[in-house]
């Protein structure tokens, strides 16, 4: 019987995910594209989750289509949706501002038909003008 070793990993403190940089990512990727090597076998190789490893597969095809079609370069999705909130902010700004400036014209209109309202004040009877 051959001496079988397992690997075991022990996750100590209060993260309970490993995280992987992107240089490791890419390269258990990349290790799935050699010739006779499967998804699974990497995964099982380096202690991932199949379904983990075929999502990464599937986001870096993804994004060289997306890079391909465009003629552009990536832009990673954490900056998207800094950017997208940038937008949702300045769209609420300028909301606000909108409605300020229609405010302010409803109250010109009204101050200036109340000032065209007002009679001016006729001369005393007896002065000569």
């Amino acid at each position: 019987m051959p001496n079988d070793t397992q690997r075991i990993d022990i996750i100590t403190g209060r993260e309970r995910r490993r995280r992987y940089t992107v240089h490791e990512k890419v390269r258990f990727v990349e290790e799935t594209m050699q010739p006779g090597m499967t998804v699974s076998a990497v995964a099982r190789i380096h202690g991932l989750s199949p379904s983990l490893l075929f999502g990464w597969r599937r986001r870096m095809a993804e994004g060289g289509q997306m890079a391909v079609q465009a003629d552009d370069e990536v832009v990673a999705a954490s900056r998207m949706r800094e950017l997208e909130a940038r937008v949702r902010d300045l769209e609420r700004l300028l909301g606000r501002k909108t409605l300020e400036v229609e405010v302010l014209k409803e109250a010109l209109a009204v101050a200036r038909i109340k000032k065209a309202a007002w009679p001016l004040p006729s001369p005393p009877a007896g002065s000569s003008r």
